[in-house]
């Protein structure tokens, strides 16, 4: 029987985020697990648009200013949670594709559940698995729990 003791979020910020937040909080209250909240910040900042560009300062400012805001968005995720309270609950924001940091997280932290929403900020239709959610239940070496 599955007993995780460590599980991994990752987070779009969505309403479908938050219900698989809600189940990870309830499985780490169970079990005495630690959660991973991660969001990872997909969009690039590119250094031209039309006819200005940006200097590597601008946009390194940029950069650090997105993930800043993810970070205070991770904040104010928890916040909804109260039970968030009775489990250590560790955030990160990471930048890249979504699917290849969650994997690199959990293999990284030796993450033992992933609990993910099949559907996001981007999702297309209520009854097709999200890419994000697809590419991790592919490459996952722990299970996964696909929330909707």
């Amino acid at each position: 029987m599955l007993k995780p003791t460590k599980i991994l979020v990752p987070t779009d910020f969505s309403e479908f985020s938050d219900k698989a937040l809600n189940q990870a909080l309830d499985i780490a209250i169970q079990y005495k697990a630690k959660v991973y909240l991660l969001h990872v910040v997909h969009e690039q900042v590119y250094s031209c648009g039309g006819d200005y560009c940006f200097t590597p300062n601008d946009l390194q400012r940029m950069q650090e200013n997105i993930i800043s805001a993810a970070q205070m968005n991770l904040a104010k995720q928890l916040e909804k949670f109260p039970q968030a309270k009775e489990v250590e609950v560790t955030t990160d924001v990471m930048s890249g594709l979504p699917y290849e940091a969650i994997l690199k997280e959990a293999e990284d932290k030796g993450i033992d559940l992933i609990v993910i929403s099949s559907l996001g900020r981007s999702g297309i239709a209520k009854y097709i698995i999200g890419s994000v959610a697809r590419n991790v239940l592919k490459g996952a070496k722990c299970p996964v729990l696909l929330t909707k």
